[in-house]
């Protein structure tokens, strides 16, 4: 090597070192933090390293919660738990023995609520983020992923002439669609207030779930459709044509009958596109929240469409300004609908959820109507954990 290149490396280095070692400190010197560990008797151990704070709190949805105030009313909100600081400046908080679930927390660090750093497993709820993890076992292990066929899962954008913008959405096909010629069944699966296409397979393990019913033979190959039912959205937050912004819980135009009335733009663009069954039959339409809104409304607005109906914890009727054609004659259309026959009419909501009397002044609607459905009733409120659940009970009765 002559003495210029020798010189030039030499040089390289001296400039490199600086930059590289306080990332070879960082890489060598900090310390190993485990959180969440889950133990053999399924309590958890949580941990944050912050020296300097005056207090750490954790919240989540494993611990008991506590009644909260809110513009919808009072609900059920997950409580706080402290963790307690060794000499080493790392908190720490065991939980109990906990029951196999997919849980999801976050930290409160003098007041300022932080993901975990030691969990790079998150997921958005509208605006919050948060850390999740599973306790294996029962029901969770529909939510975990197996040592099974899977399924596809799809985004895929669909020109809306009704709403006039092409529009994003999530499709999950089963286990085996692109090799075979057979045609399948649809779920069209809506989301609540404050999600969009990105909910049910993110929050709601929907790909997860479908893999496994399908691969335990409880349920029917099917394709699943997740749309977005924000119709002034053509994707969901930083994923369309507005970019980055912060997600809101409750948008303009989400239930004034504009989704409703041109549902069936969606179900063109699959049955153009997709190799599906394309009969009543062979249809089934759920929601959670404004979905289930959305699922009882469309059902009715467009006849002989859909055969088997899913409301999760549904918001049920319109607003008193709302004014669309689709929110006329509810009486009488939901007549029609059962006139026309179906084959599944699923209501389901926790005992505790801030829509239950809707719901149950709507069971009574029904009765009074004579109009069958099938009713589930859990415990909790308007939380994940139920839809998930319900997703997990609906799917096999499908098809």
């Amino acid at each position: 090597m002559d003495p210029t290149t020798t010189l030039r490396a030499l040089l390289i280095c001296l400039l490199i070192l600086p930059a590289a070692l306080p990332a070879q400190e960082a890489l060598f010197s900090r310390q190993e933090i485990v959180s969440p560990e889950i133990h053999e008797d399924k309590s958890v151990t949580f941990r944050f390293q912050a020296p300097h704070a005056d207090s750490v709190q954790i919240t989540g949805d494993f611990l008991p919660t506590v009644k909260m105030q809110t513009p919808y009313g009072e609900m059920d909100v997950p409580g706080k738990a402290s963790l307690v600081r060794d000499e080493n400046g790392v908190w720490s908080f065991q939980s109990e023995a906990l029951a196999p679930e997919l849980y999801t927390y976050a930290f409160i660090v003098d007041g300022l609520r932080a993901t975990d750093p030691n969990n790079p497993f998150l997921i958005r709820d509208v605006a919050s983020v948060t850390n999740l993890f599973i306790i294996p076992g029962e029901r969770a292990d529909l939510y975990r992923v197996q040592d099974i066929p899977h399924g596809t899962v799809a985004r895929r954008w669909y020109d809306s002439p009704g709403l006039g913008m092409d529009r994003r959405l999530t499709i999950y096909t089963p286990p085996g669609y692109e090799a075979s010629r057979e045609k399948y069944p649809v779920l069209y699966l809506l989301h609540g207030a404050g999600g969009d296409e990105e909910a049910w397979i993110e929050l709601g393990r929907t790909a997860q779930i479908m893999d496994n019913l399908i691969a335990q033979g409880k349920a029917k190959p099917m394709i699943v459709v997740m749309p977005n039912g924000n119709v002034i959205q053509d994707a969901a937050p930083g994923q369309g044509s507005r970019g980055f912004y912060k997600p809101a819980f409750m948008i303009p135009r989400t239930m004034d009958g504009t989704y409703e009335a041109h549902f069936m733009d969606i179900v063109n663009f699959v049955e153009a596109n997709y190799r599906v069954k394309k009969n009543q039959k062979a249809r089934a339409i759920a929601g959670l929240s404004m979905g289930g809104f959305h699922t009882m409304h469309i059902s009715r607005y467009h006849p002989n469409t859909f055969d088997y109906m899913g409301l999760f914890s549904a918001a049920i009727m319109p607003r008193e300004d709302a004014t669309a054609a689709v929110y006329d004659r509810i009486d009488e259309t939901l007549k029609a609908q059962m006139d026309n026959g179906y084959a599944l009419y699923w209501i389901a909501i926790g005992k505790s959820d801030f829509l239950y009397p809707a719901n149950v002044a709507f069971r009574k609607k029904l009765d009074e109507m004579g109009m069958p459905y099938t009713y589930r009733e859990s415990e909790g409120g308007h939380i994940w954990r139920n839809w998930r659940i319900y997703l997990s009970e609906f799917v096999p009765m499908l098809f």
